[in-house]
């Protein structure tokens, strides 16, 4: 709760509470009349001053408007109006009311601004002045106020009456400026009004030079004719064709020049579209190539998740094929051994065999395979 919103409370509070209070109750009022210079008093009741603040609770009304507009009660439009940073208030209601419907409601508002003042003036001024007891005087003046004429017949003679005319005048020449700013948008041609109106404008254009070209090489021509193929010059008829060919080209350059303003005029409007197309173009092109790109950002992202992946896992399988190289080299040169020494065992057994046949067989001779065995082993 800001002190601002605290004030708007009390003054809306003290706004409200004004109204007329039971009984009988009078004061008096001392004026001086614009035609006479003695001070007339005059017996005006309390409700009067009472009763004319209460035209402050017009608010009210612009409040219904907010809360019963459209764009209010609709969240969609409240969810758009806050991701642009615009507030709902009573002044964008009528921004976007002036928009859809402005003749409508100047229209409203220049009546009701009509009757309030011949209300307020005929109020003020009926003590003092008898002529402004009637509503229609009092009507009379706020328009010849209003239109900002001011004939004289009938004045104010009271300050709250002058008040309500000097409020009148402002309103009126701010309206009527509305007024002029509304019928100038009405009657703007719209684009596609504009389109056809200048490709009208260019096919007018186009065969008027036409017209001027083909008068310049007419009058070029006559003008070679009579000074140059005939026998005898005229001069008077040499000099009409030489003015009316100076009327020719200046026919043909008034031509040419509004067509370059046509061309103007045609190029702002199409270059403002050209402009809002091209752009609309890049800034798609700009989101097509972004998402393309960040589609290769991700893959790219996705493929170096996986080498790494790989990486970590690259120690653990070399570790893992180193072991099991070592374990088959250990286990080729175990078989390796095994088979020496398989080998080694059968060729001394062998040895030994032939030794003892032959001590069996040939007693004598016991030495001689004494020393090839010992030959043999070495």
């Amino acid at each position: 709760m800001t002190w601002q919103r605290i004030t708007q409370i009390i003054v809306e509070i003290l706004v409200c509470s004004v109204h007329p209070i039971p009984g009988n109750f009078s004061f008096t009022w001392i004026t001086k009349p614009a035609n006479s210079h003695e001070e007339r008093p005059a017996i005006v009741p309390i409700d009067l001053v009472l009763s004319l603040p209460m035209f402050l609770r017009l608010y009210l009304i612009c409040r219904s408007m907010l809360l019963h507009s459209k764009l209010f009660t609709d969240a969609s439009s409240r969810s758009i109006g806050a991701l642009n940073r615009i507030n709902f208030n009573t002044r964008f209601v009528l921004k976007t009311l002036m928009t859809i419907c402005p003749g409508t409601v100047l229209l409203v508002f220049i009546l009701s601004l009509f009757i309030i003042a011949s209300w307020t003036l005929r109020a003020c001024e009926s003590f003092h002045d008898q002529k402004h007891g009637n509503l229609l005087n009092s009507m009379w003046l706020i328009a010849v106020t209003f239109l900002a004429i001011g004939y004289g017949d009938l004045v104010p003679n009271t300050y709250c009456g002058r008040a309500v005319c000097v409020v009148s005048g402002l309103m009126g020449v701010s309206c009527t400026a509305t007024m002029v700013a509304v019928l100038a948008r009405k009657l703007e041609l719209s684009r596609a009004e504009k389109h056809v109106h200048n490709f009208m404008m260019d096919t007018q254009l186009t065969k008027r030079l036409k017209n001027a070209a083909a008068n310049v090489l007419r009058e070029t021509w006559l003008i070679y004719k009579y000074t140059k193929l005939v026998d005898t010059i005229n001069p008077s008829r040499v000099r009409t064709h030489q003015r009316k060919f100076l009327q020719a080209i200046h026919s043909l350059r008034k031509v040419k020049l509004d067509q370059r303003k046509l061309n103007d005029n045609v190029n702002t409007l199409i270059d403002l579209a050209k402009t809002q197309t091209s752009v609309y173009e890049t800034v798609c092109e700009l989101n097509s190539n972004q998402n393309t790109l960040e589609n290769r950002l991700r893959n790219l992202e996705e493929k170096l998740c996986m080498l790494q992946n790989q990486l970590n896992l690259l120690p653990n399988q070399l570790q893992s094929l180193i072991m099991e190289q070592n374990r088959l080299i250990f286990d080729r040169l175990g078989n390796v051994q095994k088979q020496s020494s398989l080998s080694y065992s059968g060729a001394n057994s062998f040895d030994c065999d032939a030794a003892s046949i032959s001590t069996t067989t040939n007693p004598n001779a016991l030495q001689i395979p004494t020393i090839s065995t010992n030959i043999n082993r070495c």
